[in-house]
């Protein structure tokens, strides 16, 4: 699903996602325009801060996501573990624990609150020259089968 830029719209989307597909695990994957060739994986989303703007001139009240969430929520993926153990030709890889008090950290924060830790999130840079929409998808797919192992061996 394509979440808009728009906190309250992007929470409802959320919030669909884990109480009707009730999935064991939730990926999401956002822009981060700035970043040139960088993949980063973030660990996990805060729930206050959000003072920014969406796409229609809102702000959450009083800046947080959930009034009566925990100040942040480590994803139940391992991100460290992961920017470890993998690699992509052609693109780097980073770990991160501020995925930065926009729309992509709300996203995070809201669906690690209603799937219990069960989501991760990729910050991937905009297509260009250098990285082209083919060699994104394959290092998504590399970084997610990664994720979908570990998060196999802690199941078990």
């Amino acid at each position: 699903l394509q979440l808009p830029v728009v906190y309250q719209k992007a929470k409802e989307q959320v919030f669909m996602i884990w109480t009707t597909l009730q999935p064991l695990l939730t990926v999401h994957v956002g822009l981060a325009s700035s970043a040139k060739a960088i993949i980063i994986l973030e660990q996990c989303g805060k729930n206050k801060g959000y003072q920014e703007m969406d796409a229609c001139g809102f702000h959450p009240e009083g800046g947080c996501c959930m009034l009566d969430g925990p100040e942040k929520i480590e994803s139940t993926i391992n991100m460290k573990t992961l920017w470890k153990n993998i690699s992509v030709e052609g693109i780097d890889i980073i770990f991160s624990r501020d995925a930065g008090r926009y729309i992509c950290d709300y996203t995070y924060y809201t669906s690690l609150y209603y799937g219990n830790g069960r989501a991760a999130f990729i910050h991937v840079p905009p297509l260009s020259k250098s990285v082209t929409a083919d060699l994104l998808g394959k290092a998504l797919q590399t970084i997610i089968s990664e994720m979908l192992k570990q998060y196999g061996e802690e199941r078990e």
